[in-house]
């Protein structure tokens, strides 16, 4: 049985699991992406998952705060039974992830539970890393803590940038993805709490980094 699926993603890394989802044989009934940029700096700016949606004909939602009361009601109306998170750039409240019965998955591009946050990959390559990897997870309340459903490994390229990295793993995101949304489906999963001891941090990093 197909499920009913929202994709919440802005960055071009959840672009392809964007496009895989779209081929699949589960109906993407939204997108749910950062409201356009305007103004001075981003006159050049595209979101390329908008202009996805749109070539698609799947309705777009660009919510400034997506945890408030009139955005919830809307994504209610969405009828998801299952949120696939990537690349979003906003913290979802518990509300927000109470919505879907089958609650809501993140693509996230480090194997958890090392670099949590928004620079995961920065972060690998600036700490010498030779591995890492996409993993898929639940989302819950907090940052990047809740149980692994999958993960794929890569290695790092000796002189691999961190853009080209990105490529790489948002390439490898789309078929982990779909295998962990027909594990959910078919009531298969596995399902790994993340070692709390192991964890690490990759927050945003600032320009003079």
């Amino acid at each position: 049985m197909a499920l009913r699926l929202l994709m919440m993603g802005t960055g071009s890394f959840a672009l392809p699991t964007f496009r895989g989802l779209l081929e699949s044989a589960h109906e993407v009934v939204g997108l749910v992406t950062q409201p356009d940029r305007t103004g001075r700096g981003h006159h050049h700016h595209v979101n390329v998952m908008k202009e996805a949606a749109l070539e698609a004909d799947i309705p777009v939602f660009q919510p400034a705060k997506a945890n408030e009361q009139e955005s919830l009601d809307r994504l209610r109306k969405f009828g998801a039974d299952l949120f696939v998170v990537a690349a979003y750039g906003q913290i979802l409240s518990a509300d927000l992830l109470a919505i879907p019965p089958r609650g809501a998955i993140n693509v996230h591009a480090s194997l958890l539970p090392k670099y949590r946050g928004a620079a995961p990959i920065q972060y690998a390559i600036l700490n010498g890393e030779t591995r890492t990897g996409v993993s898929i997870f639940q989302i819950e309340p907090r940052l990047d803590a809740g149980p692994i459903l999958g993960t794929v490994e890569t290695e790092i390229g000796s002189e691999e940038t961190s853009g080209d990295l990105e490529t790489r793993l948002s390439e490898l995101a789309p078929q982990l993805t779909l295998q962990v949304i027909d594990d959910l489906e078919q009531g298969r999963e596995e399902r790994i709490l993340q070692d709390r001891d192991q964890v690490t941090l990759a927050p945003r990093m600032a320009k003079a980094m």
